[in-house]
């Protein structure tokens, strides 16, 4: 892995975000916290958790270790989800930015939220965020057809590519 390639990643991974948000601002407020029986209950819920872990990834990158996600309740609706996001974004591209080549196979030391001892490649840790969003935009996408509304717009990582290639 090198910079660029992980910094098209996490393009991927915002051009990603920013299509399943607009699909679930056409949600009434019911159905964005719904609860539908899934991982996390809720359309809001799982979204909240995607950034969340990202937000807690973050921080062990920057030397503090979590002991627990914060509360979903803190998004009301799709518009505070997003600002939250949008702000985070700025932060994680800056710090992956600063990494250089040589800062893509740091290891960093860091807790778990049950307490345990962690430690990985900061290119490992950044590849994962991407790769666990991708999961849960997934089962966003089938708790909007739960409810009767339309899907995102397609998320494959192959149409980022042709979107950005023009």
């Amino acid at each position: 892995m090198n910079l660029r390639d992980l910094q098209v990643l996490l393009a991927y991974h915002y051009w990603a975000r920013d299509r399943v948000l607009d699909a679930v601002e056409a949600l009434s407020p019911e159905q964005f916290t719904q609860d539908l029986g899934s991982s996390f209950k809720s359309v809001r819920d799982t979204l909240a958790h995607i950034y969340f872990a990202e937000w807690i990834w973050y921080m062990r990158w920057t030397g503090t270790s979590p002991a627990a996600a914060l509360p979903a309740d803190m998004f009301p609706n799709v518009g505070t989800l997003r600002r939250a996001w949008n702000e985070h974004e700025n932060k994680v591209r800056a710090f992956v930015d600063g990494l250089g080549e040589e800062g893509l196979n740091r290891v960093i030391d860091y807790q778990l939220l049950s307490g345990q001892p962690g430690s990985s490649k900061v290119w490992h840790m950044v590849q994962h965020v991407v790769n666990h969003a991708s999961y849960h935009r997934g089962q966003v996408t089938t708790m909007l057809r739960q409810v009767g509304a339309a899907p995102p717009k397609s998320m494959d990582l192959i149409r980022f590519y042709r979107e950005r290639d023009g």
